[in-house]
């Protein structure tokens, strides 16, 4: 039987691509090569798309330093994929050769540029099926404030938010007035924590105002819910499941940031949570129900907070493309429920191809 050629693609231009490189490195290992021929495509953090024969593509990767992570560039053509009779190539755009025909593309890019709908624009226009959710889900999953009023709409709760466009005046002491201290100020369109702030003070908002928008021209400013830190990866399409409830405690830091999520030891995450049974089904039945409300695909992981104060699960987001490094939270669910790496990722593409194929 012929191997699958599987275009395993990563990097990308925003600030989430070292984290990609991980989740790239991690997934390659765990692929069976008995079944799947892999061609490792990186996205340099300046848009050029480059060819990879091996793993040695990913510098680093398995230093233990997230931040050490690199994508080797050098004497890598750059690419570009063409849709011809209903297959996708890779041409080097330096002499025209083709590079291989792809049956599906499995995209590890996080962030801006590969998980908020435009990779998958292109992809569908290409013809070419890829795994995870497709452009309207992703795209509307990226925009924190956006899927919080979809949440909302469908009974979730939700924490107090004030949305900051750059360009527009605000004032601190009426954001403080309605949202009171202390206050998370994120990047609309961006994971992993990155340019996220916990602040207490006006003298800290302001900071984190302006640190916030070096990495996004929207923030999302919300109420901090004191409590425990779960999230639910959601498998599936027609009839998606809950994977196993998982519980974040940080140790490096006071909350799940960069740190806690990618250093090696950054966190504790207990799976199954150590939680009340009405919890657990109530979270994987909310996680379901947002999943289905956004019209993701194959997989996506829910994040909430259970309120200490009042009890309350509140819905924070929803990512497309969870992080899939050695240190992520989906791997460790997928054990708990009984599969290996390696066997997540054989459903992963069925899914994909099973969904692509009733498109046909």
């Amino acid at each position: 039987m012929s191997k699958k050629r599987i275009c395993l693609l990563f990097g990308g231009k925003s600030g989430e691509h070292e984290v990609s490189l991980q989740s790239a490195k991690s997934i390659y290992e765990a692929l069976d090569k008995e079944k799947y021929e892999v061609l490792l495509v990186g996205i340099d953090k300046q848009g050029k798309w480059r060819l990879g024969n091996s793993a040695n593509y990913l510098l680093n990767a398995d230093s233990g330093d997230y931040t050490q992570t690199k994508l080797n560039t050098e004497a890598m053509q750059a690419i570009v994929p063409v849709s011809d009779n209903n297959t996708t190539s890779l041409i080097s755009q330096s002499n025209g050769r083709e590079m291989g025909k792809v049956d599906i593309v499995l995209p590890a890019v996080h962030g801006p540029y590969g998980e908020d709908g435009k990779l998958q624009g292109m992809l569908d226009m290409l013809g070419v099926p890829y795994v995870f959710s497709g452009t309207l889900a992703s795209a509307l999953a990226m925009n924190k404030a956006k899927t919080k009023l979809i949440a909302k709409s469908i009974g979730l709760t939700v924490a107090e938010d004030i949305v900051l466009e750059k360009d527009n005046e605000y004032n601190i002491n009426n954001i403080i007035n309605k949202l009171s201290l202390p206050i998370v100020v994120k990047p609309n369109e961006l994971g992993s924590s990155v340019g996220t702030t916990i602040v207490n003070s006006a003298q800290e908002l302001k900071a984190g105002i302006k640190e916030g928008f070096k990495y996004d021209h929207t923030l999302i400013l919300e109420q901090f819910i004191k409590g425990r830190e779960l999230t639910v990866p959601i498998m599936g399409n027609n009839s998606p499941k809950a994977l196993p409830v998982i519980e974040i405690i940080p140790k490096v830091s006071g909350w799940f940031d960069y740190r806690a999520k990618y250093a090696v030891g950054g966190s504790d995450e207990i799976c199954p949570a150590d939680i009340p049974g009405d919890i657990k089904s109530k979270i994987q039945e909310m996680s379901v129900k947002i999943f289905k409300a956004v019209g993701c695909a194959d997989l996506a992981r829910a994040d909430f907070i259970w309120s200490k104060e009042n009890g309350e699960l509140y819905f924070l987001e929803i990512n497309t493309i969870p992080g899939l490094t050695k240190n992520s939270l989906t791997p460790k669910a997928a054990k708990v429920a009984g599969m290996s790496f390696s066997e997540f990722l054989d459903k992963l593409i069925k899914l994909a191809e099973k969904r692509y194929n009733k498109k046909l």
